[in-house]
């Protein structure tokens, strides 16, 4: 048997936001936004444990009531520079069973769904890899010159936009993690061991909040699924 847990990185800031507040902190639909993130995670059944890592620094983290979650919410202060290095001291430090599933979920997106969630594992529970939700492109592509003009249109065919969470066994993620930390998500990491992680269908309400304007969205999301 192989346990599913959790990992939220939690240690960065979001400058693109504009605001003094870490993003993770931003106030959304009556909490700050890493609420509605560990709010889905924790009251999924299958995921034993929720780790959420976060800067040694942070002194903001305990001002707000985790109660709810009890000992399912754990946290760790050992966040580094980067989402890599973050997602990697979490790892470790959780302590995992190599072989246990490890979810690495952004806490800027926090519209995710439990129906997305449980998909997610049930499809990848049995993979040899691992995977990530994931939605594919609607929208046309340019590239861009140097004078933001452009260049051409790119194909947008078998192109998909990454999202989280992205599932794979601790054992190989860390690995994966210590040979390769330049990269923006963990699948960039095992994609660089010459692994083929699996795409998920998700749908587009699981973005990432990045602008102020995105904060609008989300909490019109929220509160719609607060109502359902």
């Amino acid at each position: 048997m192989t346990d599913f847990h959790a990992l939220v990185p939690a240690a960065g800031f979001g400058a693109r936001m504009d605001n003094a507040l870490p993003k993770q902190y931003l106030p959304l639909a009556g909490h700050p936004m890493i609420f509605h993130a560990l709010n889905t995670l924790c009251a999924c059944p299958l995921i034993s444990t929720v780790f959420v890592v976060l800067s040694p620094d942070d002194t903001l983290f305990h001002n707000y009531d985790w109660s709810q979650f009890g000992d399912k919410l754990q946290t760790l202060y050992c966040g580094g520079a980067t989402r890599a290095d973050t997602v990697l001291s979490g790892v470790l430090a959780a302590e995992l069973e190599p072989d246990d599933w490890v979810l690495v979920h952004d806490a800027a997106r926090p519209c995710l769904s439990d129906k997305y969630l449980l998909k997610l594992i049930n499809e990848l529970k049995g993979d040899l890899v691992g995977g990530i939700l994931a939605v594919p492109v609607a929208d046309t592509l340019k590239r861009a010159d140097n004078g933001q003009r452009i260049q051409k249109t790119e194909n947008r065919e078998q192109l998909w936009q990454a999202q989280t969470p992205q599932m794979f066994r601790a054992g190989l993620l860390a690995h994966a993690l210590q040979q390769c930390k330049n990269v923006t998500d963990e699948a960039s990491a095992i994609e660089a061991l010459g692994l083929s992680p699996k795409l998920v269908a998700g749908d587009s309400s699981n973005f990432k909040v990045t602008y102020p304007q995105d904060l609008i969205l989300a909490e019109l999301l929220l509160r719609e699924k607060t109502c359902v």
